[in-house]
């Protein structure tokens, strides 16, 4: 049967059909010896698919899902001329596995590594807008204006605005306040660079949620298996497909 290339590469643990369709522009996957362009269609059991020379398996890949709790100071791309440590690196699975909500290099905690392209893509197009949680810190205690903005929302360098969020205040300690801030967006240094905007410098970043999948009593630099019911949570979830006026968010769990 045939499908969409960029569907046929994410089921095969490329990445999500938008990365898909990156390496299919740059001009990195063939079919029946041609170069393949955006749009076109193939038949996994007929056609010879070639992705950067090697090509694929006419049988289908099985779908792993992995969570990893990331530490501060590894990488969560793979890049074969880079030398320090990638999240990829920790779990020793063989095949095709790729981050589902990358963390920045100074940043730590939840990461999903799959190679179920239409659950990236679920997860992480914008359209859907799942809720992602973290832990932060910053360097001192917020007043009622900066904790204001950033949940209304901040216009960032590049001129676009932020999403409403949800921030509230945990608890004080020595080093700052950690704060819990539940975003439904993921531009890059995102919390990072709205802290330092609003004059809230961020110490630590911990992911602790993305969606329905929780990082719960994973210990830093650990990995595991999702549950069978945990991957079902994570498909059957549910996002609006575009932002309510006043986004509504989980109650504060009890600790």
């Amino acid at each position: 049967m045939e499908e969409r290339l960029q569907k046929i590469l994410a089921k095969q643990g490329y990445g999500s059909r938008r990365f898909c369709e990156t390496i299919i522009a740059e001009g990195r996957v063939e079919v029946n010896g041609k170069l393949a362009t955006l749009g076109m269609k193939a038949d996994m059991q007929r056609d010879k698919i070639v992705v950067d020379g090697r090509q694929l398996d006419k049988v289908e890949t099985d779908q792993i899902y992995v969570a990893v709790h990331k530490p501060r100071g590894v990488l969560s791309d793979q890049d074969e001329y880079e030398k320090r440590a990638t999240v990829r690196e920790m779990v020793p699975v063989p095949g095709h596995l790729f981050c589902v909500g990358r963390l920045d290099y100074d940043s730590e905690g939840l990461i999903l590594m799959t190679n179920d392209g239409d659950l990236a893509n679920h997860l992480t197009h914008p359209r859907y807008r799942h809720d992602k949680e973290y832990r932060v810190l910053v360097a001192k205690k917020p007043d009622s204006q900066q904790l204001a903005g950033w949940r209304r929302g901040i216009v960032m360098e590049d001129g676009s605005r932020t999403l409403p969020a949800r921030v509230e205040v945990e608890r004080l300690t020595a080093k700052g306040t950690w704060l819990r801030i539940i975003l439904r967006e993921g531009k890059k240094r995102q919390i990072r660079e709205v802290g330092a905007r609003i004059g809230l410098p961020v110490s630590r970043i911990i992911r602790t949620r993305i969606s329905t999948l929780e990082l719960g009593d994973l210990k830093l630099g650990e990995w595991r298996f999702l549950t069978d019911k945990e991957v079902a949570e994570l498909k059957s979830a549910r996002s609006a497909k575009a932002a309510p006026r006043k986004a509504k968010y989980p109650k504060k769990r009890q600790a």
